[in-house]
C-alpha cells in the first residue's frame, strides 16, 4: 500500500490506557523514542491494540510543529520529539524540515519559509517535532 503521509513511523505498542470513549496508546519507536496516539475505543478494539503489537504511526507533515531552544511554555501536545535537523528543502512558500531522532527515526514537517529563517533551521541544529496525539493515525499489519 502507498500512502501520502510523509511520516511513517514503525514501532510496538508499549501501553494502552482505555477511557470511556478513546484510548491513549503509547508506542515505542525503539532506542528510547516514544510516541503517543489517541484513538477511539472502537479503533483500539478493531486493530487489536495491546502491548507488544507491532504498529505503524502515520503523521502528515503539515501537522508537525517545529521548535528550537528551550521553551518557557508547557505544551498540551503529548509528543515532543527532540532531535537534530538533517535536511531543509525550501520551496516558494513553505519548506520541508527533516528531524532525525536519537533512535534513528525521522520526522518531516512542512512549515513556512519565514519560520525556517526565524528558527535558524539548518542541518545540525537541535530541534523538536511537536505532534498532537490526536494527529497520530495508527495502523497494524494484516
Amino acid at each position: 500500500m502507498k500512502i501520502s503521509a510523509r511520516n511513517v513511523l514503525r514501532g510496538t505498542v508499549a501501553a494502552v490506557k482505555a477511557g470511556s470513549v478513546n484510548a491513549e496508546i503509547a508506542v515505542d519507536l525503539g532506542s528510547g523514542d516514544h510516541l503517543t496516539a489517541i484513538v477511539t475505543l472502537g479503533s483500539c478494539t478493531e486493530l487489536g491494540l495491546e502491548p507488544g503489537k507491532p504498529v505503524v504511526a502515520l503523521v502528515k507533515a503539515p501537522w508537525v510543529i517545529v521548535m528550537t531552544g528551550d521553551s518557557e511554555l508547557k505544551l498540551s501536545a503529548r509528543n515532543q520529539l527532540a532531535g537534530t535537523v538533517t535536511a531543509v528543502e525550501t520551496g516558494a512558500v513553505n519548506a520541508e524540515v527533516v528531524i532525525a531522532l536519537p533512535g534513528g527515526a525521522q520526522v518531516a514537517a512542512i512549515i513556512t519559509k519565514e519560520a525556517v529563517k526565524e528558527l535558524g533551521l539548518v542541518p545540525g541544529v537541535a530541534a523538536t517535532a511537536v505532534i498532537k496525539a490526536s494527529h497520530v493515525v495508527l495502523g497494524v499489519p494484516k
